[in-house]
């Protein structure tokens, strides 16, 4: 027991001091100004914060009249740093979002490891004195009754890293976090603002496209190809630069009508999460408004030009050439125009981009647009495979084997049937046996009509090839004849004969047209086959 003693005066001395402190604390309350209450905290709290190890930077929400980036940045990279075991926190779904957003509670600490080093961040809101404070870059600043920070507390050794490290990477992460959550936009030309503020020219919706890479009905080789080659370009920023080149890439998709050109490029948006900018060049009549409009695109997009060969100004450019050399092309909307964006000075006016354009007739296309450069990946949109049905019968039916499958495989490899055809007999019935024989009994029937339709284009070719057999050997025996009339009658032609010889003339120039319209349309039917 002779250890209590020492015990309760210890105890009984340090609740004396605690009084005395009291008493001191309540008496300068009462007798010092507020001032020099508030200097001698500050003294004090300065004296012990020399010995003190930790550095705190102050992250304020508002950089004067602008937000402040580096604190938007923390605010989303440490939603995604907070504890299970934190148990206040803040929710809000954004509009721009897809996920719900969890944010810190004022003065709860949370503590982050980056490089084995701690560091410790706390959420500091205090009043506002006025609300008549008015910032026209915040429109909601008028209602806000409290100034926000960022508090971070770490070891001073640890100051460079912070500042040349640990921030760029909570920038970086930031950024990335931002482009996964972010609801993606399909954007259409606004015609009434395309003169007005460049950032209005466009307006956009959601794009709620479900498709994906493992929805597509393509060869996986295909799928595999794109798919890397779009991770290798967002990789690329670096190696773009140093080789002088704008960081784009130009995708051509040519194939028949209903082969997935528009699902591949969904796909594509929902795998980088890229925005989707729609542009309809028929409606454009100056090369000044495509450069508005171009600019106006933000970057990490997806330029979307549908059916590029139906567009007639970009036909053909010799067509063009022929026109009155005093035309200006700013008065007009010409394929330099676009071309200028693709690959010219343009071209770098923007970061990250993807430019697609599709066709269903590649042929028609001019070959400017084609060569490398401009249209970095053809993608040839083809028909229906056995591999292709599979993923459709997977998408639609829910199943990855049927007795059926060989049957319709075989059948697919003699018909020339779209995914979008499949996909729609797939649809007609929720039966699964209902459904695949409903689409063989469809493959059976579109196999009919399409032989039955190259039948008659080969007959049609034999007659037109037969057709210029003879319009052949009749010239040929009236160049004969006329060989021997000549013969006949020596080298002198009086009046009469030339008048003749002009009619006869005019009988060979309508058999060359006929000629050259048949050889046209022999190579039509020619090039079709092989299109087939």
């Amino acid at each position: 027991m002779s250890f209590l003693a020492p015990a309760k005066a210890l105890l009984s001395a340090a609740a004396s001091l605690a009084a005395t402190a009291m008493v001191v604390r309540s008496v300068a309350c009462d007798l010092l100004p507020s001032e020099l209450r508030s200097f001698i905290s500050n003294g004090i709290h300065s004296m012990f914060s020399r010995f003190s190890p930790d550095i705190t930077l102050i992250i304020e929400e508002m950089d004067d009249l602008d937000n402040n980036q580096i604190y938007e940045a923390a605010e989303t990279y440490l939603s995604s740093k907070i504890s299970p075991t934190t148990q206040r926190l803040k929710v809000s779904n954004p509009v721009t979002d897809k996920t719900f957003a969890l944010t810190m509670e004022p003065n709860e600490p949370l503590t982050d490891v980056f490089r084995s080093v701690k560091f410790i961040w706390i959420l500091v809101c205090r009043q506002l004195e006025s609300h008549s404070f008015y910032n026209p870059r915040d429109l909601k600043s008028t209602l806000k009754s409290e100034f926000r920070s960022l508090e971070l507390t770490f070891h001073k050794k640890h100051k460079e890293m912070v500042l040349n490290t640990y921030i760029p990477y909570i920038l970086q992460q930031a950024k990335s976090i931002k482009q996964e959550t972010k609801a993606l936009k399909i954007f259409t030309v606004d015609y009434q603002n395309i003169y007005g503020n460049i950032g209005d020219a466009w307006v956009g919706i959601n794009l709620n496209h479900p498709a994906t890479f493992d929805t597509l009905a393509m060869e996986r080789v295909v799928k595999e190809f794109v798919m890397k080659d779009l991770e290798r370009f967002v990789r690329r920023k670096e190696y773009y630069r140093r080789v002088g080149k704008a960081w784009k890439r130009g995708y051509l998709m040519h194939g028949p009508p209903g082969t997935g050109k528009s699902s591949l490029i969904a796909a594509m948006a929902n795998y980088l999460k890229f925005d989707v900018y729609d542009l309809e060049l028929t409606e454009l009549q100056v090369n000044s408004e495509l450069r508005r409009l171009l600019i106006g695109m933000a970057n990490r997009s997806i330029l979307v030009v549908e059916d590029i060969d139906c567009t007639a100004e970009f036909h053909d450019r010799r067509t063009r050439s022929r026109a009155a050399s005093g035309n200006n092309n700013d008065t007009q909307l010409t394929l330099s125009g676009l071309l200028n964006f693709i690959d010219g000075l343009w071209s770098s006016c923007g970061d990250e981009r993807i430019i697609v354009f599709t066709t269903n007739h590649k042929g028609k296309l001019d070959p400017a647009l084609l060569r490398p450069g401009r249209m970095d990946v053809h993608i040839h949109m083809s028909y229906c495979t056995p591999c292709g049905f599979r993923q459709l019968a997977s998408n639609y039916l829910g199943i990855k084997e049927h007795s059926l499958f060989e049957q319709i495989e075989e059948e697919m490899q003699k018909t020339q049937v779209t995914p979008a055809e499949v996909a729609e007999q797939l649809l007609k019935s929720r039966g699964i046996e209902t459904s695949l024989k409903q689409l063989l009994d469809f493959m059976r029937k579109k196999k009919e009509t399409q032989e039955m339709e190259a039948k008659k284009k080969q007959q049609l070719l034999d007659f037109l090839r037969k057709k210029k057999e003879t319009q052949e050997m009749e010239a040929k025996k009236k160049e004969q004849e006329a060989e021997d009339e000549e013969e006949q009658q020596g080298k002198e032609i009086d009046d009469g004969s030339e008048e003749e010889n002009f009619d006869s003339d005019d009988d060979n120039n309508e058999e060359t047209s006929l000629e050259q319209f048949l050889d046209f349309m022999i190579k039509k039917i020619e090039t079709q086959e092989m299109e087939a």
